[in-house]
């Protein structure tokens, strides 16, 4: 009897804990943690709760980085006095270069817009930024939890957002309560900023709830991969930025890549690939691991050796692409709203400013005695701001890129910013994106299959090894966190139609179809492998998978990244 009875008690879910603040921020992103800090300096009094899914500050954070300080020195404008800011590496070199499959051309920095122009950013680790941000906000008096995962949208009986519950812990695989079953919290605010970063669940639901995206163009993305390594110290060039495209992508698939020397000795390798891509057969971490064999590149990791791996998905549909704001009782920051300007490839400083204004619009209508409500001001101001600036001028590289291929569109890109930057217009007005990139792939039969070499181990690398090197960790007896709608629909869409591009696009190996002799493939999905890049929410055909959040505190964990 007392067994059935303790069953009945794990069914009998109890009521969640509430705590209540003025603000509740969503991410420990620069977008979060900028806002969190600009409402303490605004009014030590309002209360602030932060809530971050990795296991720690800083945790889930991957970025190239080359920042652009402007967001810095509004926020904290004493931080280059601060000895324990990450904050040191000043760009010395900028290059540009064209990859063929044996060369390489180097574009004269003369023909780059004034806004490509890198000298006075910084080199960094973003993730070393975010958690030194975070000592400044928990100084300021900011409530940092760290491992606790955002899951649900809480709203009132008018439909506005009043907070956010964290997801329920020691739920077993088959989604019942186990013994270390620990209810989530709901945190409630008066307003709720959600800076989770690209493709978050959170504000995909609430852009889809309140249609924030009605106005806008379809939303663009790109999936960004780094290694850092520790290179022989011969071949260090602090401060050197070098930027590259072409090979080993075709002229039609749009991608870049970068080499960013920092701190003692260390280097960032990263590929990014534009997610419109059609090719089915094409593996993103493939051609990373390729183009670290071009001539001009494989000679840096010489003697060197690499000490960390990650990948995530990018913003790129910029300023045409950025959907309202503003919902009831809450707004978008950072990525989470698309901030990043793509040829600079940087969004951390928008990121900044984004959750810097967030927080002051906040902040006034908590003086005014308002909750709960739109902050419309802050959706009027942000086209008028530094962000609507800095991506306005832009606002037509991808879209040529996409409708002319590299060599053509890269020219009629430079040439609009060019445009833009000297009498402040485009020939071509504000483009189209066109499709979104889940629908760009095309059926495999109409595509020829790429043979990708075997790794060496010593230059390029399998996924389980560089998963390794991300330190991703998930408790197996929980619910998969990657959910299929229709399971039918993968086997005769993503399988028999585009021949499975999930086991390639993924960049962490969760994804394959699993072949047995008399019996349909079968398609396995090893979440434990997953590094959140959030790619196969994006780019699975039929829009079929989707990404919600782990328990707390798993995933990734980037050190230095």
């Amino acid at each position: 009897m007392a067994e059935e009875n303790m069953s009945e008690e794990n069914r009998a879910l109890p009521e969640r804990e509430s705590m209540e603040y003025d603000v509740v921020i969503v991410g420990a992103g620069p977008a979060g943690l900028s806002a969190a800090i600009r409402l303490k300096q605004l009014d030590e009094n309002i209360s602030v709760v932060v809530l971050e899914k990795a296991a720690e500050v800083g945790a889930h954070i991957l970025s190239g980085a080359v920042i652009d300080p402007v967001g810095l020195d509004r926020l904290l404008p004493d931080w280059h006095n601060d000895e324990s800011c990450p904050v040191k590496t000043e760009v010395t070199e900028d290059r540009f270069l064209a990859l063929g499959p044996h060369g390489s051309v180097r574009l004269p920095n003369i023909l780059m817009p004034p806004l490509m122009n890198n000298h006075g950013n910084y080199v960094v680790s973003l993730a070393n930024v975010c958690r030194w941000l975070g000592e400044k906000a928990e100084a300021l008096g900011v409530e940092i939890y760290p491992g606790f995962a955002a899951a649900e949208i809480l709203t009132d009986d008018n439909d506005a957002v009043i907070g956010v519950a964290t997801g329920d812990m020691g739920v077993t695989r088959d989604g019942e309560p186990g013994p270390a079953y620990q209810r989530g919290m709901a945190l409630l605010g008066k307003y709720v900023l959600i800076g989770e970063g690209v493709r978050g669940s959170l504000a995909k639901q609430l852009i889809a709830k309140y249609r924030l995206d009605a106005d806008s163009d379809v939303p663009k993305f790109g999936i960004g991969l780094k290694e850092l390594w520790e290179i022989d110290p011969a071949k260090f060039k602090p401060g050197l930025v070098q930027h590259s495209f072409g090979w080993p992508l075709d002229m039609k698939t749009g991608g870049g890549s970068f080499l960013y020397h920092f701190d003692d000795n260390l280097v960032s390798v990263g590929f990014v690939l534009h997610l419109n891509y059609q090719n089915p057969y094409l593996s993103p971490f493939e051609e990373f691991q390729r183009f670290k064999t071009h001539p001009v590149i494989a000679g840096t990791f010489e003697g060197g050796r690499r000490i960390s791996y990650g990948a995530r998905a990018i913003t790129e549909g910029g300023y045409q692409s950025v959907p309202k704001l503003a919902f009831p009782g809450g707004a978008l920051i950072g990525c989470s709203a698309g901030f990043v300007n793509v040829p600079r490839i940087k969004g951390s400083h928008n990121a900044m400013l984004s959750g810097m204004m967030a927080a002051e619009h906040a902040a006034a209508a908590l003086g005014e005695g308002r909750a709960n409500d739109t902050l419309a001001a802050y959706e009027a101001a942000w086209r008028s701001s530094d962000i609507g600036a800095d991506l306005k001028k832009v606002r037509n590289v991808k879209p040529l890129w996409s409708r002319f291929g590299t060599i053509i569109g890269i020219a009629l890109g430079g040439l609009d910013m060019w445009t833009n930057q000297l009498f402040g217009f485009s020939v071509f007005g504000t483009m189209k994106h066109g499709k979104p990139d889940y629908a760009t792939l095309k059926p495999a039969a109409e595509c020829k299959k790429i043979e990708y070499p075997r790794p060496d181990g010593k230059l390029t690398f399998d996924k389980l090894s560089s998963v390794f090197l991300s330190n991703t960790n998930h408790e197996e007896d929980q619910p998969v966190h990657l959910k299929v709608a229709d399971l039918a629909l993968q086997k005769s869409s993503e399988h028999d139609v585009f021949a499975g591009p999930s086991a390639r696009y993924c960049p962490a190996g969760v994804y394959e179809w699993v072949e047995e002799a008399g019996a349909d493939p079968r398609f396995v999905i090893n979440a434990q492998n997953c590094v959140h890049c959030k790619t196969c929410d994006i780019k699975d055909p039929n829009q079929n998978i989707n990404w919600t959040v782990p328990q707390g505190g798993e995933g990734p964990v980037y050190p230095n990244m």
